[in-house]
């Protein structure tokens, strides 16, 4: 369990440090081109508002968007995980193949990588199949 839980727990604080990256590229592009949206932003750095997002604001803003269909669901079916002790090797190995390709979608997705998003997404979502089926199996065996 404490293994579990240790793998599970890394898993979670690197998808963590993956989406305040997606925020500190976006952050990076803004300052870097000094060009905000938001008009207080902007004035700020003393530049009128503009009517527009930066192209690389927008596709990070569409990445982290997509973490967010995933990213809590894993929290939860990796926590529910930890209830149920299921299969010790399986389970890591689903907790770190879902790290490791929302890692790569995100950056596929920046890059604009085709078919490795695709891919990178479908595996995940493989993962998180994988899991709640785990998440099942215990459910029913405790019933």
């Amino acid at each position: 369990m404490h293994d579990l839980m240790s793998v599970f727990a890394l898993c979670v604080v690197v998808l963590f440090l993956k989406m305040l990256a997606i925020s500190c590229y976006q952050g990076y592009y803004r300052i870097s081109r000094r060009t905000f949206k938001n008009a207080e932003d902007a004035s700020f750095v003393g530049r009128p508002a503009s009517a527009q997002e930066l192209p690389q604001v927008s596709r990070a803003a569409q990445a982290w968007a997509n973490d967010l269909e995933s990213i809590p669901v894993f929290f939860v079916l990796g926590a529910l995980c930890l209830v149920y002790y299921p299969p010790f090797t399986l389970t890591v190995g689903l907790m770190v193949v879902f790290t490791a390709a929302r890692v790569m979608h995100t950056v596929t997705y920046l890059a604009r990588w085709q078919p490795w998003r695709t891919i990178a997404y479908a595996v995940g979502i493989i993962c998180l199949l994988g899991l709640a089926g785990m998440v099942t199996l215990g459910a029913v065996r405790h019933l």
